[in-house]
């Protein structure tokens, strides 16, 4: 494609010729100009924050190709296949190339024929491929997915710390680190690792105000799921499970409810797995239920919800899972099922590991993300907070925002709960402790004589699930400790003293286990404004999109996104120019399918009475 455009502003004019995007988002000008002038960059941008873009746009404007390097090969087809639906001269090499494909982008490489070219690090690293491209003009280097260089994050490639060569390597050409997230330690050790500690350092924002988050401590959770799940109707989600096993079951259990769910792990064939993929992005399937092996690769915009169907082990993974749904701005939603035996369960896993100080930190990491599951007060508060990013006030757009939990005085129960933990001295784990508080009478219970203690019954008022979340927010608190090495007992911490003696009071929440349906919020900051538009004609425009797609052998989304269709049944274009400023439409895309969407549009009106 030309690399000369016409216009004074070269970039404004790019933006919306090649992207059909009218203006930049927040960031992303400056990040570009930056690449344009020569200079490397570190991007810390959310999911859905427009990160491609500040290298996709430079790399048609400078000379040269761009080289990005990315860890999937399914994030590389997806968007070749979006650079390519926009005209733009795009190829991935990995290897998924048969030879004769292989060559063939070499040869277009060779020929200075590419704009961008997508490689995986192993391949890029090899010593062959770096001759080939000191023998090409090369517009910059992107280093996508950056995070994976950190041994301090938590998707650590080894392969990828081999990228702080580059330096030397490719001295003149100006590099681009792009990540999600990242903490402030796992930053640095990206910026020195890929030898960008003098770069331009740009960290935009965590917050992502279209997805709605909410957690609920288990309680049937396949009813919990359900119960979402009817909220969400053939719309596109993704749910996660800690283990394949999990994962199967969860599948066959929907299929069976008649939810188009298939499968996603590591135990499948690649053949299986590609399918699972192409099926779900090509909206075919609507939910993928699968274990964190899927996800990383999913540039799909449409995703409005994903599920934790057990805890995540730190923010960062639940973060960037999360951030796969509402990639095109419009409302999503992240729920989180948790309960006390996830805990434990991830904590083993966790302290299996070999390295005393990443156990140390993987351990500080789960407490961080069970707080936030326990959380009380917002939870884009505590998640931002994380990130070392403050909001003010309650996003609104969570459920303890739209539905606030109840406290009460818990003083007088959480003194039962820790003098019964004392009382059965300090050896048992949490269902036998709430078992004595509520005065069952089992074999258990009377083989060791605890039917005779003075706690034996003085808990018989509330439920089993109603002393589980207590005792579990004591934990939390720091009241009581639940020793993993030795079955998970629960032990009194010095902290419970006070507590014990009367000498203080605490405050918790009820526990929040109804499977009632939120209810709606209004419209969340970040969604785009729509507006009222004709949902008929929205429902017409996506079945043609679908068929399109197929034709193309595409996902419908390479076509146009939702955002795109809501504009159009909102707008109604029916001439070019009309068309042209609908957002994601430029002017490959208006030549290739503008006339089939625009006769769509006019055969609606002349059908509609």
């Amino acid at each position: 494609m030309s690399k000369s455009p016409k216009s004074t502003d070269p970039l404004s004019q790019t933006l919306h010729s090649v992207f059909g995007y009218q203006q930049f988002r927040p960031h992303q000008r400056e990040i570009i100009e930056q690449l344009m002038a020569g200079d490397s960059a570190f991007v810390l941008m959310p999911t859905g924050g427009g990160k491609s873009l500040c290298y996709q746009l430079p790399a048609l404007l400078r000379p040269g190709v761009g080289i990005v390097i990315s860890p999937l090969i399914s994030l590389m087809k997806d968007q070749v296949d979006a650079l390519q639906a926009n005209g733009v001269s795009a190829a991935f090499y990995n290897s998924s190339l048969d030879a004769e494909t292989a060559r063939r982008v070499l040869a277009r490489l060779h020929n200075q024929e590419l704009d961008l070219l997508y490689v995986a690090p192993e391949r890029l690293m090899r010593r062959d491929f770096i001759e080939r491209l000191r023998q090409t003009e090369i517009a910059l280097i992107a280093i996508d997915e950056a995070h994976c260089v950190s041994q301090w994050g938590h998707d650590f490639r080894p392969e990828y710390a081999q990228l702080g060569q580059l330096d030397e390597l490719f001295p003149q050409v100006p590099r681009i680190a792009l990540t999600a997230t990242a903490d402030p330690q796992t930053r640095e050790d990206i910026r020195r690792v890929l030898g960008l500690m003098q770069a331009h350092c740009h960290i935009t924002g965590f917050d992502r105000p279209n997805i709605r988050y909410s957690a609920l401590e288990k309680h049937n959770p396949f009813n919990q799921l359900r119960q979402f799940l009817s909220t969400h109707q053939n719309e596109a989600g993704i749910i996660y499970a800690l283990s394949r096993k999990r994962v199967e079951r969860l599948t066959a259990q929907l299929y069976e409810k008649g939810v188009r769910a298939a499968a996603y792990h590591a135990g499948l064939s690649a053949g299986q797995r590609e399918w699972v993929q192409e099926q779900f992005l090509r909206d075919e399937i609507d939910v993928v239920v699968a274990t964190v092996a899927f996800g990383m690769g999913i540039d799909k915009p449409n995703v409005r919800f994903v599920v934790h169907y057990d805890l995540p082990k730190n923010i960062e993974s639940y973060y960037q899972e999360t951030g796969r749904a509402g990639r095109d701005g419009l409302p999503a939603e992240a729920l989180l099922l948790f309960g006390a035996q996830d805990i434990v369960l991830v904590r083993q896993l966790v302290e299996t590991g070999e390295n005393p100080e990443r156990v140390r930190i993987e351990l500080h990491k789960l407490n961080t993300m069970v707080a936030l599951a326990e959380s009380v007060t917002c939870r884009r508060q505590v998640l931002l907070n994380y990130f070392g990013e403050q909001l003010e006030e309650g996003c609104g757009n969570c459920d303890l925002c739209l539905d606030p939990p109840q406290t009460f005085d818990a003083t007088e129960d959480a003194r039962k709960a820790l003098s019964c933990v004392y009382r059965v001295g300090q050896g048992f784990g949490i269902k036998h402790v709430i078992d004595v508080l509520r005065g069952l009478d089992n074999e258990r219970i009377r083989r060791l004589g605890h039917n005779q203690l003075s706690t034996y019954g003085i808990g018989a008022d509330k439920s089993e699930l109603e002393w589980s979340s207590l005792i579990r927010q004591l934990i939390h608190h720091g009241y009581l400790l639940q020793d993993i090495e030795h079955y998970s007992v629960l032990r009194l911490t010095p902290e419970a003293r006070p507590v014990l003696r009367g000498e203080k009071t605490l405050q918790l929440a009820l526990p929040r286990i109804r499977d009632k349906a939120k209810r709606k919020p209004k419209a969340p900051k970040g969604a785009e404004a729509i507006g009222e538009y004709d949902q008929a004609l929205f429902e017409r425009l996506r079945a043609l999109r679908k068929t399109l797609a197929d034709e193309a052998g595409v996902p419908p989304y390479v076509v146009f996104g939702d955002t795109s269709l809501l504009l159009m049944a909102r707008d109604k274009p029916t001439e070019s120019e009309e068309f042209l400023q609908i957002s994601g439409v430029g002017e490959a895309k208006l030549e290739r399918f503008g006339d089939e969407f625009m006769n769509a549009i006019a055969r609606h009106a002349t059908d509609t009475p």
